[in-house]
């Protein structure tokens, strides 16, 4: 993560739920606010060897530049 000048971080993370899935590690995760993104694994949950199916409960981080892509960091239980 990089930090922006005022020290703060300049990641987004939100939750949503899985509602797709998709060619080459890639997800439709729907937002709680109803926004649909176009999201992809972490390295570290792919070398875990995770599965995500349709309907798990994920955090994702947004992409600073582009709000409708996201990288998933996390599968909750």
């Amino acid at each position: 993560m990089r930090e922006g000048p005022s020290g703060q971080d300049d990641t987004l993370t939100a939750e949503g739920r899985v509602v797709d899935t998709l060619p080459h590690a890639m997800f439709a995760v729907e937002l709680t606010n109803g926004q649909r993104i176009l999201s992809r694994l972490s390295g570290d949950l792919l070398t875990r060897g995770l599965r995500i199916v349709p309907g798990d409960r994920v955090t994702l981080q947004l992409y600073p530049y582009d709000h409708s892509r996201g990288r998933i960091t996390r599968r909750h239980d």
